[in-house]
This record gives C-alpha cells, structure tokens and sequence, in this order.
C-alpha cells in the first residue's frame, strides 16, 4: 500500500512538472540581418540566447558576372519589409524592398550613386538613405528620400562629401548624418528636407579642405537631446548637445571607431573599432569604456542592439577570403557569447522582427 502511494504521488509530481513546462514561454529568438558586400548576399541570423544560426541566405542583385555591393539595411515599422541599398550601379544605385514573410523582392528605386546606411522615420513614414559617393572628385553628396509605400524618391537634399550614418532622431522629426571628407555633422528638416544645421566636428581646420576627424557615424540619444559622432580619423567619439548644437565631450578611443549604437535604456554606448578589431561597451554618464571585447574577425563594421538591452550584434568583414561573421555580445556579462560565419565582406546589419 505504501509504495502504491508513493509511486502516485510520484506520477502526480511529475504530471504537474510536465503541465508547469508546457504552459512556460518559449525561449526569445532574436533576428538581425546582415548584408555580404563582396558576396551579393543578405544573411537572416537567429539567435535564442545561446546559438547563432543562418537561417535564410538571399541572393540580391540584378548583375550575376557583377559584384553589387549590399550595403546599408534597415526594416519597416510595422516589420512587413526589410530594404536594402545595392552600392554598385550603371553609374546609380538601387534601393530594394523586400517582404519578411518570404523574404520575396517586391519593389525598386534607383537612387544615387553608392547608397549607404539608411533609416525610415515614425513620423513621416519616410526612408532617408544617404549616397556615399565612392566616384570621382570628392565632391558634396546627397540624402534621397523616399516614399517606401510607392518606391518612389520625393526629394534628393544636398549635403557633404561621402556622407554616412544616416540616422533619424527619436521623436522622427530631423535626419541626421555626416559628411565623411569633410568633417561635418548635417541636421535636416524631416518634413521640409531641408538642412537647417550644420556642425564641423574637426577641432582643427581640415587639412586642405578634407576631414583629419573623418566621422563615419552619428547616433542619436534615445531620451536625451544629444547625438554620438564616430571619429574614425581621430580614434574619438564626440557628444553633440543638439540643443546647444556644439560638441560637449570627446572619449578617446581604440583606433578606427566606426558604427555606433546607444542601448534602449540610454545607458551604453558601443562602438566598433574597424581597424582595431574590437567591440568597445561605453558607459555613457562616466565617459568610461567598461569593455573592448575582440571581434571574431579582424575588420570590425556594423552594430545594433536588441530591443531589451541585452544583446550586441556586431558584424565584421574579414580580411581576404575569410568569411565575415556576426558576433553577439552580451551588454550584461561584457562578452562575446556567440558567433556565426556569413557570406563575404559582412557590413550592414539590422534587427529582425
């Protein structure tokens, strides 16, 4: 009789476990995109927290014998569709639109000439896309605006030579970027696209009218009125007091900062440092660097942070035949905690939904 009872209440120990596991989530899968500039391919990577796996490679390009030249990424609002810059064009680039559902190409733009990082505001529903402008004399580029619904440019607004880190402020109001050659940081009217501010970030005069600071990259705070400018000429990041409209700080860093992204929170600061190798993890309120974790590759690119705060992904491109790969760093340890191969000279990236 004893054992009778005790192998029950065994069996109801273990049904109720098993009925305690069934009705737990399931673990969080984050997603991010990733664009192989020398491979012609976009990358879906998953990772649950643990693991990180390709789930989906994309072909993209029109020119099978061409190498294109994927760049920038970014994905809708609402998570619908994912678009794409295409660098390489006969002389003009491309912005694709494609579905997240199956990942199905439905519709084009040809923009400038080499379309770079880009970004859609919440407010006008925009996709601003600046044009790097590898070609010729270094001459001032542009920012295309374009209406994602249609596929169609509304306006191009002239800026600076190479301009780069196309980025939209929190409330969707300003597009923000800088001019690589020559060392400013442009604000422009997200409704008018006009610009209505500009910032020379050098502390001395370029030399010979060309950026000694080079800025790559400009994030905006989350909750604060500042933006982040990567030096990658100087090894420094700068704060800009938007208000103000002047630089308050300058951290020094490892060589060749790069991309930059603020954590949701406002609290971090990361950086890549493309010729350094390396994940700098910044706390933003000390100025202090609280990490510089080696990246899997030895050209450090692109960087976004999911939606919590928890997690890094930071491509990097590789050097010759490597692949590129896509390293996930965990903001709450300070390390690197997982890390996949992708297709050739990885660089733009994008969080999933």
């Amino acid at each position: 009789m004893r054992l009778a009872i005790v192998t029950s209440l065994a069996l109801t120990s273990m049904l109720a476990a098993q009925r305690d596991a069934s009705t737990l989530p399931a673990p969080k899968t984050y997603r991010v995109y990733v664009a192989c500039e020398s491979s012609d391919e976009v990358h879906r990577i998953a990772f649950d927290g643990k693991t990180a796996k390709v789930e989906r490679k994309i072909q993209v390009g029109y020119q099978p014998t061409e190498i294109e030249g994927p760049h920038g990424l970014t994905v809708g609002p609402n998570g619908e569709y994912w678009y794409l810059s295409i660098a390489h064009g006969k002389p003009f680039g491309l912005l694709y639109k494609y579905r997240t559902s199956d990942d199905e190409l439905v519709g084009e733009c040809e923009l400038g000439m080499f379309p770079a990082t880009m970004q859609i505001s919440d407010a006008t529903g925009l996709l601003y896309c600046v044009n790097f402008n590898l070609h010729g004399r270094m001459l001032p580029s542009t920012v295309s605006i374009v209406d994602p619904e249609e596929m169609v440019e509304v306006a191009r607004t002239p800026t600076g030579p190479m301009p780069h880190g196309s980025r939209v402020s929190p409330d969707g109001l300003f597009h923000y970027s800088c001019a690589m050659m020559s060392g400013h940081l442009f604000e422009i009217d997200a409704t008018t696209f006009e610009v209505v501010r500009d910032l020379q970030l050098d502390v001395e005069p370029p030399e010979g009218h060309q950026s000694v600071a080079k800025p790559t990259w400009v994030q905006p705070h989350p909750t604060k009125r500042l933006a982040y400018c990567a030096l990658n000429g100087k090894a420094a990041v700068a704060e800009v007091d938007l208000d103000k409209w002047v630089v308050v700080r300058r951290f020094q860093t490892d060589k060749g900062p790069y991309n930059l992204e603020v954590t949701p929170d406002g609290e971090k600061l990361i950086v890549t440092y493309k010729t350094a190798g390396k994940i700098g993890v910044w706390d933003i309120e000390s100025g202090k660097e609280l990490a510089a974790i080696p990246s899997t590759r030895g050209v450090t690119h692109g960087v976004v942070v999911s939606r919590d705060g928890r997690y890094a992904f930071v491509t990097a491109e590789g050097k010759g035949a490597e692949p590129g790969v896509v390293d996930v760093v965990d903001l709450r340890e300070l390390k690197k905690v997982a890390s996949v191969d992708v297709g050739l000279q990885a660089g733009g990236i994008a969080l999933g939904h």
